[in-house]
């Protein structure tokens, strides 16, 4: 008991150690997750941001990189031996190959380590060599972090509101059929079960596909080495008696052995040592599903934001331990799809679905940005006449066809409320515009020595997250 006490302290004094951000040799650590909700551009953000600091040319938002104080930077083997390995080379092979394409999409967690040489500056640049400053980037599912919300419901809370989410969208008119037809009252039948898990799976899967954000088991999604186990095999059903063996009371078990064997784990063993956390949001395909996906993807990022304040969850308080998430940067991606004159109107846009989270990660300590950028730059600009009138358009190819095009995607408005009060009041259209959002493939690529590849504020990304600590 007592070795078994004495243990179990140094392991602590050893996990806090690696928690301030400091290994066994002395060299400063940075952790940096990266999350963001479905097509939002996790994997590409990551390859960007690490070709871009081992190759430094198009980063003069960096103040390290801009002052030359980063003498080197090169990837090392990562520190968790258990956890993959961001496979860099493969998407960065992906962006730059003949012809170029996207890299596959996140679907469980990675890391990756680049080391940076870093020269001082200051009174001690004179006195002292430079210094190794490791950034552990992990890539994770936003999907996966949506789960937090589960560990404060029981089963028949869960199946409420999952219940009148799914009635009130079309996608889920197939699941509220098969539901209804279930007596969770009954003895459990495991094909029963399976079929339920499965149409759930499929509404999940369709909900995503038509802009919604909040479809919550997230590994029901990204199920990943989970796949066909009992713990994915539940779904929601309409609260009532639940008999010993029967399917709702084996339901409620099998989610609640979700909430203990996958949702804790994954917050104690990843999300609790984060240090920086960059949510990447696809803002502009949201405005283009409809007002109701926009609601949605802002009630998802004030769900996120919850993760980020111990306190709330007695589970969370006692794994932060008094660590919290320093700096939380809140980005539009695909930026390159707008004009740059359209710009400072989406990051405005950004700013104002993010409030509510903000607000929250500011009162708990963490300092917030919003901000509009391409981690890959996959169009040009033009100015083209139409009708008479000038329109700044971009120029690129087409995902699908593989057609040069350039498009217009419509004018946001200057003042954001002009988007969120119609997604607020539960508006089905915009009443006075159309926002329209293409797929660009990535433009081919032709380098110079020393240049990462081209891209819009990832430089100024990086200066928030991770500059201070350079």
């Amino acid at each position: 008991m007592v070795l078994t006490t004495i243990a179990d302290g140094v392991l602590d004094v050893a996990q806090g150690i690696y928690d301030t951000g400091a290994d066994l040799l002395g060299e400063p650590t940075i952790r940096l997750g990266v999350t963001g909700l479905a097509r939002s551009g996790k994997t590409v953000f990551i390859t960007s941001l690490v070709a871009n600091l081992l190759d430094r040319g198009r980063m003069p938002h960096l103040l390290a990189a801009s002052e030359g104080r980063i003498a080197a930077a090169y990837l090392q083997p990562q520190p968790d031996d258990t956890v993959p390995r961001f496979d860099f080379e493969t998407h960065i092979g992906a962006l730059t190959g003949h012809p170029p394409t996207w890299p596959d999409s996140t679907r469980a967690v990675s890391e990756l380590r680049v080391s940076l040489k870093v020269k001082p500056n200051g009174l001690l640049a004179g006195l002292q060599g430079p210094r190794t400053i490791h950034l552990d980037i992990i890539d994770y599912p936003g999907e996966w972090l949506l789960d937090l919300g589960l560990l404060e419901q029981s089963y028949d809370d869960w199946s409420a509101q999952a219940l009148a989410r799914a009635g009130t969208r079309a996608v889920g008119a197939d699941y509220m059929a098969a539901m209804g037809d279930a007596d969770g009252a009954a003895p459990l039948d495991e094909v029963q079960a399976k079929t339920l898990a499965a149409t759930y799976t499929a509404y999940l899967h369709a909900a995503r596909g038509a802009g919604f954000y909040d479809c919550t088991p997230g590994r029901f999604l990204l199920p990943g080495d989970l796949a066909g186990s009992p713990v994915l095999t539940f779904a929601p059903l309409v609260p009532g008696d639940a008999p010993r063996r029967s399917l709702r009371r084996e339901m409620a078990r099998r989610f609640e052995a979700y909430k203990a064997r996958v949702v804790r784990p994954f917050f104690r063993d990843h999300f609790a040592r984060i240090d920086r956390q960059v949510v990447l949001v696809d803002a502009l395909g949201a405005i283009h599903s409809g007002p109701a996906a926009v609601e949605d993807m802002r009630a998802a990022m004030t769900e996120i934001l919850s993760a980020f304040r111990p306190g709330r969850n007695a589970f969370l308080t006692q794994l932060f331990r008094g660590k919290r998430v320093e700096r939380i940067l809140f980005a539009a991606t695909k930026a390159d799809h707008l004009h740059h004159a359209q710009h400072p109107k989406l990051t405005a846009i950004m700013a104002a679905l993010t409030r509510e989270a903000r607000d929250r990660a500011r009162f708990a300590g963490a300092e917030t940005q919003a901000l509009a950028l391409a981690a890959l730059r996959a169009t040009t600009e033009e100015t083209v006449q139409h009708e008479g009138a000038s329109l700044d358009v971009v120029r690129g190819t087409l995902l699908d066809s593989g057609k040069q095009a350039a498009f217009y995607p419509g004018a946001l408005p200057d003042d954001p409320a002009h988007i969120l009060n119609p997604a607020r009041s539960g508006a089905e259209a915009w009443l006075d515009e159309d926002y329209r959002v293409m797929r660009f493939a990535p433009a081919p690529l032709t380098l110079r020595p020393g240049d990462g590849p081209p891209h819009m504020r990832m430089d100024r990304a990086a200066q928030f997250l991770f500059g201070d600590r350079l």
